[in-house]
């Protein structure tokens, strides 16, 4: 992985890039975390900052014929944010309100490849489409619901997404590889995410004995008001069987469905030329699915980065290899010093810090990463 940070002080926009290119591959994948310094500004002037330096970036010769698979717009009030900024079609979009920490009013995920055949607007949720060497990539982002409960939007959400993925002739139990899901209130709303979650894989035959989903749970404001649930999703069609494995590092987790939850801690995707893990939001737990640490924001962090380090070394993966990290903290007072906790300890991976309640209320803070390697896997197909 090849880190890179351009300081574009002119806007006051940080941006944190992480790029990789296997030697063998044809496919450029990039990620890149956008920072705006908190000046004392409207919303308007800070989201056209970030705006001039998503395109500064891409006008950059090194980002020469780049596409932008995906954009998460991390924001303080999405209700009232979002209609202020342009509407895009050139992505799968999500707006969340989940506060960036560094006291500014947005922050912004960027997914870019190069080499690819991109199709943007695909299907009625605009997802956007990648397909190179017999692959179908399908993401789905900023998926919303008006009506019913927290049970009721988290059906309907599958269902609609059901649906979708049959007119790219695809099923969630074979094709779905990572989900999002932010939910208004965590503390009250999560347990009918859960509860409806597990009702449809079951009807899906998504089980203990199967297999679930690489996912996050985590609390997050859609823009709708009566929206509780926005859901993400990632799909894949083309690969096979043995080029998924599912990551489980029993010495430091247990089992999901150990406590009625129906998610996969992480999962490995192995291509010709390169390997992908995506790894679940993960806390400060053991392996009897006890919360560790209770209160104490250093050991929490510390025994998360166990956690995620054990899972992507069951990948054969270091967090040398990470391409992006999401930070969700149930405290804003927590920042500064899990901020420089994760300077220390990462200094070079793209990172974002949120304000997000975690699912559980004494987990003070929870994460997520994407992680790519180079690999030679001659039975495969490049990516």
């Amino acid at each position: 992985m090849q880190y890179k940070e351009i300081i574009l002080d002119n806007l006051g926009v940080r941006i944190e890039l992480a790029a990789f290119t296997p030697p063998q591959g044809q496919v450029t994948e990039w990620h890149a975390m956008l920072h705006v310094e908190p000046r004392n500004e409207t919303f308007q002037q800070q989201y056209s900052r970030l705006s001039k330096a998503e395109a500064q970036l891409m006008a950059d010769e090194s980002m020469a014929e780049a596409q932008t698979i995906l954009k998460r717009y991390f924001l303080s009030d999405s209700t009232n944010q979002q209609p202020l900024m342009e509407q895009t079609t050139a992505c799968t979009v999500s707006y969340i309100q989940q506060p960036p920490l560094d006291g500014s009013k947005i922050a912004l995920w960027l997914y870019l490849q190069r080499g690819t055949q991109v199709t943007h607007q695909a299907d009625t949720l605009g997802s956007t489409i990648v397909r190179n060497n017999g692959y179908e990539h399908i993401w789905t982002m900023g998926m919303t619901t008006n009506q019913g409960d927290s049970f009721q939007q988290t059906q309907t959400l599958l269902e609609n997404y059901e649906t979708l993925l049959a007119q790219h002739n695809a099923t969630i139990q074979d094709h779905c590889i990572r989900t999002w899901f932010f939910v208004r209130d965590v503390d009250t709303q999560y347990h009918g995410l859960v509860a409806a979650r597990r009702n449809n894989f079951n009807q899906h035959g998504l089980t203990a004995q199967t297999h679930y989903i690489a996912s996050t749970g985590i609390g997050g404001n859609p823009t709708n008001t009566k929206a509780l649930i926005q859901l993400g999703c990632y799909a894949l069609k083309g690969i096979r069987s043995e080029q998924q494995q599912y990551l489980h590092a029993p010495t430091h987790l247990n089992r999901t469905s150990d406590y009625g939850v129906t998610f996969e801690r992480g999962t490995l995707l192995k291509f010709g030329d390169r390997n992908h893990a995506y790894i679940s939001g993960t806390a400060s737990i053991n392996n009897k699915g006890e919360v560790m640490h209770t209160g104490d924001i250093e050991k929490q962090t510390q025994r998360m980065w166990e956690n995620v380090e054990t899972l992507l070394q069951e990948a054969h993966m270091t967090m040398a290899d990470a391409a992006q990290i999401i930070v969700y903290l149930r405290d804003n007072a927590d920042y500064n010093t899990v901020s420089q906790m994760f300077r220390q300890k990462y200094p070079h991976v793209p990172t974002v810090f949120t304000l997000a309640p975690v699912c559980r209320p004494t987990w003070l803070i929870e994460m997520e990463c994407i992680a790519i390697r180079t690999a030679t896997n001659n039975t495969f197909n490049n990516f």
